[in-house]
């Protein structure tokens, strides 16, 4: 069956099930600030309770992370990513969320070996550029600064 690229996707289209744009669209941004607003209330909550701005920051980010990974643990956060999509990906829950799946599906090799080397297969690359990129602009403003 000889079809060109143009047939081939017209045939695809033709299959595929439209997408709820809008409904998606909707969910994303419902639960993304949802949890936004979680992270508001937290540090609202945090300063309540004596910490300063900055403090109730760190603890907001560390909550958000912890309920994340034990989301993701329990097989909860990704039944909410598969209804709102980005909306729980754009927030640090997504960065949590990313970090502990590949880890969950290879604890069967080992707590090392699996469990520990996968834990970091989508932090890695995230950390090491983020660091070396910011010891680069540090660098170059040291420099700016000094001129």
């Amino acid at each position: 069956m000889d079809m060109s690229n143009q047939e081939y996707q017209q045939y695809v289209r033709g299959l595929a099930d439209p997408s709820p744009l809008w409904k998606d669209i909707v969910w994303a941004f419902c639960v993304g600030g949802g949890i936004c607003a979680g992270g508001q209330g937290l540090s609202n909550l945090y300063q309540y309770l004596g910490m300063t701005q900055e403090d109730a920051g760190v603890w907001v980010s560390i909550t958000l992370v912890f309920l994340a990974a034990l989301l993701t643990g329990l097989g909860v956060f990704d039944d909410i990513a598969s209804r709102a999509g980005a909306g729980t990906l754009v927030p640090i829950t997504g960065f949590a969320n990313a970090m502990v799946s590949p880890a969950l599906e290879f604890k069967h090799e080992g707590f090392v070996t699996g469990t520990g080397a996968k834990l970091f297969t989508v932090a890695g690359p995230v950390l090491a550029y983020g660091v070396s990129a910011s010891v680069v602009y540090g660098i170059i403003l040291w420099i700016i600064q000094q001129v």
